[in-house]
């Protein structure tokens, strides 16, 4: 969503084109998680702000575009290895349907990195690596639980290390409360989606256009 709104406002017209495409991807990859998901059991909660698991980078429209940068460079970096992590752990139908997604993820990542070399996104960039570090958790929580469970091929540590290899840069330790992190919301700061964002997801802001009685 948060790519799609920068289709027509990136620095140029192939940045346009690329912020557009990646958002049509992440909608494909969004319907197959959940997809998987419900098949393992897990359903939909009632559709209200809080409900969303997203982490707060993406609570409001990005104002600058090494916010996008950021995001794409760290944020999509970090889901991308979590996917990876869920691909060669043991549960099938997980290992069997994100393996595409991983090939078109990579296009992000190379995106990501080369406006990483262009913008001056510092700021943003640091933004980013803490809220991906919150969304890992804390060592010794549910995603170490998983590894030992084979469910994931890596724990946390690992993780932290794979994105650090691969955003590049050094960064410094992120000093996170844990003692606020939400584990099922993975975040330390309450809050959710704006009511804007809500209502195009839900699909309301377009019904107000359509014709009486449609």
């Amino acid at each position: 969503m948060r790519y799609a709104e920068w289709c027509i406002a990136a620095p140029s017209l192939e940045a346009d084109i690329a912020a557009a495409a990646m958002g049509l991807d992440d909608i494909g990859h969004s319907r197959v998680l959940y997809g998987s998901l419900r098949e393992l059991g897990n359903g939909d909660g009632p559709p209200d702000e809080g409900n969303y698991s997203n982490v707060p980078y993406l609570d409001r429209p990005w104002t600058d575009w090494t916010q996008f940068v950021a995001a794409n460079a760290v944020l999509d970096s970090a889901f991308s290895i979590m996917i990876e992590a869920l691909v060669n752990g043991n549960v099938e139908v997980l290992r069997s349907r994100l393996k595409k997604m991983l090939q078109e993820e990579r296009y992000h990542y190379l995106h990501g990195r080369s406006w990483m070399r262009e913008a001056k996104a510092t700021g943003a960039i640091e933004q980013a690596w803490r809220e991906a570090i919150e969304w890992f958790g804390p060592d010794g929580a549910d995603v170490d639980g998983f590894k030992r469970e084979g469910k994931l091929a890596h724990g946390v540590a690992d993780l932290r290390r794979m994105l650090q290899e691969r955003v590049g840069g050094q960064f410094a330790d992120a000093a996170i409360d844990w003692t606020k992190w939400d584990s099922a919301r993975r975040r330390t700061i309450p809050g959710g989606i704006d009511q804007a964002t809500l209502e195009m997801l839900h699909g309301l802001a377009e019904k107000r256009y359509m014709p009486a009685g449609g």
